[in-house]
């Protein structure tokens, strides 16, 4: 299948080339934490079809952007994870997803899906680096059946999917609990009073880990006026 492109020597085009497809940028986003397999690909991305998957897939790896590896045991088996150039998408699609936070979120539809994984790129997006100079935490969430963490270092955050090793605190809460949590809706002190939620681990560590974030305020974008 030939690449189309929009012909112009601008970076912001020729970036557009690369990315610009239907589904690209959201398989940046998965690889963003941490190397997928295919499967794991499709069951994020629900409506990209098999065969769609494996060419976008071909593409990012074509243009050096993602490559094929083998997870280390016990999976032992093949997987995609970014390379140097996927991973400085990062900034991008935080950016995005700040934009997307104040002016595209609102209320969620009856007909969107919600993986708590993708949580991990709005806690990136929401993270506040002057509050967190000098802490150092690493909080594991337990959602259902997905399981990431977050790794404060004075000032910077790395959010995986995946179990860690040492954690300060584990928060276990079911999806629709979690998704009151991080909008706000509902604090986390009455999830886990209400027992939607239990926290494990250091409470100092929990309390100083949820003055890290700043959601910023949703905003309604100007109604189109009329002609």
């Amino acid at each position: 299948m030939e690449q189309r492109t929009y012909r112009q020597y601008c970076a912001t085009a020729r970036t557009l080339d690369l990315v610009g497809e239907r589904w690209t940028l959201l398989l940046i986003r998965e690889l963003l934490t941490g190397p997928k397999r295919f499967s794991d690909l499709q069951a994020s991305l629900r409506g990209l079809g098999t065969g769609l998957l494996a060419a976008r897939l071909k593409h990012l790896e074509h243009e050096g952007l993602a490559r094929k590896i083998t997870l280390p045991p016990p999976a032992r088996t093949s997987a995609y994870a970014l390379t140097e150039a996927g991973e400085e998408l990062a900034p991008a699609v935080l950016e995005l997803a700040r934009w997307g936070l104040k002016w595209a979120m609102g209320e969620r539809r009856e007909d969107e899906t919600f993986h708590p994984g993708w949580a991990v790129l709005g806690l990136r997006a929401c993270f506040d680096a002057d509050a967190a100079a000098g802490v150092r935490l690493v909080c594991e969430f337990r959602i259902d059946d997905e399981v990431f963490h977050t790794r404060v270092d004075d000032g910077t955050i790395e959010a995986l999917n995946g179990p860690a090793q040492h954690p300060d605190v584990v928060i276990t809460i079911g999806e629709d609990a979690f998704v009151e949590v991080i909008g706000l809706t509902l604090p986390l002190a009455e999830a886990v009073a209400s027992g939607a939620a239990d926290v494990s681990g250091d409470r100092e560590q929990l309390s100083r880990l949820t003055r890290l974030f700043r959601l910023p305020p949703h905003r309604a974008r100007p109604a189109e006026q009329p002609g």
